[in-house]
């Protein structure tokens, strides 16, 4: 399963997802932009359509991110399995409050959801985050083997965490990043995880008190009910 897809600049299936972006005209006006995007979105999807029915989402890549960049060049996106629906949309500012306008707009204007499409501003949760394998490079990291450590702080709400996996001393210095926040993401949900989870820190060795990923799910969910996973009604 590939869970993110960032631009064309990359060529990484799993990116990092903090790398910074070169910099490219912004539009002024989010809300025209965001009918811009529709617009190019309506006038594509019967390729799109095509390209995900013969699993080959490669042949709209270009095409997409070009009218992704259009609404924001910072702005990443990805095309999946759906939760509502056959397939989704995800279009996300990585909770930053300088894409939030963008993003608002672009939802605003989003058509309704139906049986084959849904759209989300923020990249939500796995249902069953143990249930994904990802590609790193060369290695491929199955989330069942995740194990984390949580420190609670219950007056700020929020939970530090460590990230462990048997594999990290194969993964190169600059995917271990994303192997840090790419559970994390899948288990709680992009904004959700921006919201409760304090200090992240890889761990290089397993240490005492571990969890899983669903069990960490749990823990949040006592501060937040959105991180329970549940994805049955729209954003």
């Amino acid at each position: 399963m590939r869970l993110f897809r960032r631009s064309r600049k990359s060529s990484e299936d799993v990116p990092d997802p903090r790398t910074a972006w070169p910099e490219q005209p912004v539009p002024e006006d989010a809300a025209a932009a965001a009918v811009t995007f529709w617009e190019a979105w309506f006038a594509l999807l019967p390729e799109v359509s095509a390209a995900l029915g013969d699993r080959e989402p490669h042949r709209v890549e270009h095409d997409l991110c070009t009218i992704v960049e259009a609404l924001h060049p910072r702005l990443h996106f990805s095309l999946d399995r759906g939760h509502r629906a056959i397939y989704s949309l995800v279009l996300t500012g990585q909770e930053d409050p300088e894409l939030r306008p963008y993003t608002d707009a672009w939802k605003a204007a989003a058509p309704p959801e139906d049986a084959i499409w849904e759209y989300h501003d923020s990249v939500p949760p796995v249902p069953d985050p143990s249930e994904v394998t990802v590609n790193l490079g060369e290695t491929r990291i199955a989330l069942a083997d995740v194990r984390v450590t949580a420190k609670v702080d219950e007056s700020a709400g929020r939970v530090d965490v460590t990230v462990f996996h048997p594999l990290i001393g194969e993964l190169q210095p600059d995917t271990r990043m994303t192997m840090t926040f790419l559970p994390l993401d899948a288990t709680l949900g992009e904004r959700v995880a921006a919201e409760r989870l304090g200090r992240v820190e890889l761990a290089t060795e397993e240490q005492e008190g571990r969890l899983t990923l669903l069990e960490l799910r749990e823990v949040v969910a006592r501060l937040d009910p959105r991180a329970s996973g549940i994805v049955g009604t729209p954003d």
